[in-house]
């Protein structure tokens, strides 16, 4: 006997009344769903961030700068209108960058998180990944040093007016520019990365015989390093292996000569190379200028060492670590380690002297310098006056100001009364003056 058919029926019927529980239960949500979305717009204001919403932020934006700030903080009170003086063009870039705060001061938890320590700190945020900024914070120049972060890694120029464009206006003056004439993306790719917060990075596909006249470079392929702010270019012809092309890299990322300022210096952070530096009297007079050009010859011929210049006049505290004062024979020219050791060469203070030919006592220099024909030597600690110049010093300075004027109260207020001259009268009806008993031995009796 063949059985009955069972059918079910599901259990799941969508009824009106449960259809609209779903959709009033969907209105009710959907606020508390979108409000961390649609609460941060790309309208080049500054976003404030805070606990609440600082994840969503860091999600919704492939590129977000972020200024940890505390209300009290005298250089965050600078940044902040240089701040919003970025944001509508930082917004307005190919790749768009937004700008927010937090005040860490008041959400320590969420500081903490981030490992802030001081204040302003500056991070940008690479698709959720943070970088910590230490480039400069006027709005113009945080504009183009931050576009060179969310730049790609290697910009492809297929024409000359792109060539042109990128080099002229793209890429800004700030940074060295790489553009690798016939080579393919792939090999300047990986070291494009590694040093992509310290330079342009290109590679030329279509280019007439006019670029190549402009850019002084004769067959290719060939990487062109250049110097916008400098006006300096260089060719590299090969090997094109990794080794060869980074130390062509690293060796180009600075001029031929660098002028050593405070913010120069920042640049040799890194590099191990020793550096031969000449301490002229003015950086700026005719003299100074022609013996520059000799060291950029010089240079090119000792790529293996970093050529620097500084005048005593625009900063003499430098100087002076090297036994330069104003009696001092200048032009003087010293190799320095970058830490706390310099060579001098025998009788090098007259090496340019002014009397014979430049070029000819710089080479002599150079040559007694690779024989070893030198003193080792320790850099001077920074004069009195330079050391207080110094934030450091100026801290220890007010310091050290506060302590005699708590001493000095301190005093005061144990004092005795001062030691009086009497009437003879007052002597003789035995009223001396009050000594501390300590001192009473000390006064001389006549």
């Amino acid at each position: 006997m063949p059985l009955p058919l069972l059918t079910t029926r599901s259990s799941f019927s969508p009824s009106p009344l449960r259809l609209l529980i779903l959709f009033s239960l969907l209105f009710l949500l959907s606020p508390a769903i979108t409000s961390s979305e649609n609460q941060f717009n790309l309208d080049g204001k500054v976003l404030e961030l805070d606990d609440s919403n600082f994840d969503a932020a860091i999600s919704k934006f492939d590129f977000i700068f972020v200024d940890f700030y505390a209300p009290w903080c005298g250089h965050c009170k600078h940044l902040a209108p240089e701040l919003e003086k970025a944001a509508p063009i930082l917004a307005g870039l190919n790749h768009p960058i937004a700008v927010a705060k937090v005040d860490a001061d008041k959400h320590r938890k969420l500081a903490s998180k981030h490992d802030i320590d001081g204040y302003p700190t500056l991070k940008i945020f690479m698709h959720g990944v943070p970088t910590e900024y230490y480039g400069p914070r006027k709005a113009d120049l945080l504009v183009r040093f931050l576009a060179k972060y969310v730049a790609p890694d290697v910009t492809v120029l297929s024409s000359d007016a792109a060539i042109n464009d990128f080099t002229e206006s793209s890429a800004g003056s700030n940074f060295p520019i790489f553009i690798g004439f016939g080579l393919n993306e792939s090999t300047v790719l990986d070291l494009a990365v590694k040093y992509k917060k310290k330079a342009w990075f290109s590679v030329a596909k279509d280019f007439s015989d006019h670029i190549m006249t402009s850019y002084d470079f004769e067959k290719i392929p060939a990487l062109a390093a250049i110097h916008p702010v400098y006006n300096e270019r260089s060719t590299f012809y090969g090997p094109f292996e990794e080794k060869f092309i980074e130390d062509y890299i690293k060796q180009s990322l600075l001029p031929l000569v660098l002028p050593i300022s405070r913010d120069s210096l920042k640049s040799l952070k890194d590099d191990q190379r020793k550096v031969v530096v000449t301490i002229l009297e003015d950086e700026t007079d005719e003299k100074s200028k022609e013996i520059l050009q000799v060291l950029k010859a010089a240079a090119s011929a000792n790529r293996d060492l970093i050529f620097g210049y500084v005048g005593f006049k625009q900063w003499g505290d430098f100087a002076q670590s090297f036994e330069v004062d104003k009696k001092t024979l200048l032009p003087k020219i010293v190799v320095w380690d970058g830490k706390e050791e310099y060579a001098s060469v025998v009788d090098s203070e007259s090496t340019i002297d002014g009397r014979g030919d430049t070029s000819t006592q710089v080479w002599r220099f150079m040559k007694d310098y690779r024989e070893g024909r030198v003193i080792q030597k320790r850099i001077a600690g920074p004069t009195l006056m330079g050391f207080m110049k110094s934030p450091i010093g100026v801290i220890i300075v007010l310091l050290a100001i506060c302590l005699v004027l708590v001493v000095v109260v301190i005093l005061s207020m144990f004092k005795e009364e001062p030691l009086t001259v009497g009437t003879r009268d007052q002597v003789d009806q035995g009223m001396s003056p009050k000594l501390h008993p300590e001192l009473r031995g000390t006064v001389k009796q006549d």
